[in-house]
């Protein structure tokens, strides 16, 4: 049997009441209730008028680990099988994930997130009960600053709005644009700073070949899972090396999707609705 693993790096992924990974998945009228069965993802259309729409993960196969990376990482990493991921349905789904977990560690921004779409975003019937996605652009710019402070918000008072003000404008082309030319794009945006642009590129195209490789979660569970590995301690010096050792995309890609995944499979994954 071939082992698969579910990356769960977004915070929208969360336990339902029978104990199964789950989550919302949205993208215009339409919508899907996603869980996972262990080996794949199966997902219920809620509703929308496009029948033949459906969502489905990216893969990763340890073939594309790269060879040129240390062995004791590669061997650690390599027993997770293929890897899934289901990437956002929207990109600007995804530019508010990014911005929400800037700065604070995954459990305090998978809780913020949490918060920030019970509270504001809209609700969806689902086999789990009642759940939520984000706030669409025009909602967050009805957003008093005060609501941002209810919720623990406040650092993205200013972001999150210029972010969503941008989006109407250019949401659109952004969404066409190549991985790397999309976070060059969402950087000129005010609040969106080159870790944010990373992660909401890698997050909406599924390409982490653009993810932030020195992020602290990558260098973490790098360092766990081969404690013998000569890993660089700097972000800086980490990313390069991390480049080194995978001079293209695909390995790339690779080895900081096998990373984050290998640190989820390390501490539980995913924290229960509040």
């Amino acid at each position: 049997m071939t082992t698969t693993t579910l990356l769960t790096d977004h915070p929208a992924w969360t336990v339902c009441p029978d104990g199964t990974t789950c989550r919302l998945v949205t993208a215009g009228p339409d919508a899907w209730f996603v869980v996972w069965d262990g080996t794949e993802l199966v997902p219920t259309k809620l509703g929308g008028s496009a029948a033949d729409k459906t969502v489905a993960a990216i893969e990763t196969w340890p073939v594309n680990l790269p060879p040129r990376a240390p062995g004791p990482l590669t061997t650690a990493l390599a027993p997770l099988g293929t890897v899934h991921r289901l990437p956002s349905p929207t990109l600007w789904e995804a530019i508010t994930s990014g911005l929400l977990r800037k700065i604070i560690r995954a459990p305090q921004a998978r809780a913020l997130y949490q918060r920030w779409i019970t509270t504001y975003g809209p609700s969806w019937d689902t086999p789990a009960g009642r759940m939520h996605t984000v706030p669409g652009p025009y909602e967050v710019l009805e957003l008093a600053e005060e609501q941002f402070a209810a919720i623990g918000a406040a650092l993205h008072r200013k972001a999150l709005p210029a972010a969503a003000a941008a989006y109407l404008e250019h949401g659109e082309d952004w969404s066409q644009l190549a991985p790397d030319d999309m976070v060059k794009a969402l950087q000129e945006v005010p609040g969106i700073g080159p870790w944010t642009a990373a992660c909401a590129a890698a997050d909406f195209t599924g390409d982490y070949s653009v993810y932030p490789h020195g992020d602290l979660a990558v260098r973490t569970w790098a360092a766990k899972a081969a404690p013998s590995a000569p890993l660089p301690e700097s972000p800086r010096e980490f990313e390069a090396a991390w480049s080194r050792w995978a001079p293209d995309r695909p390995q790339l890609h690779a080895l900081t999707t096998y990373t984050l995944a290998w640190g989820i499979h390390a501490r539980p994954p995913v924290t229960p609705r509040p």
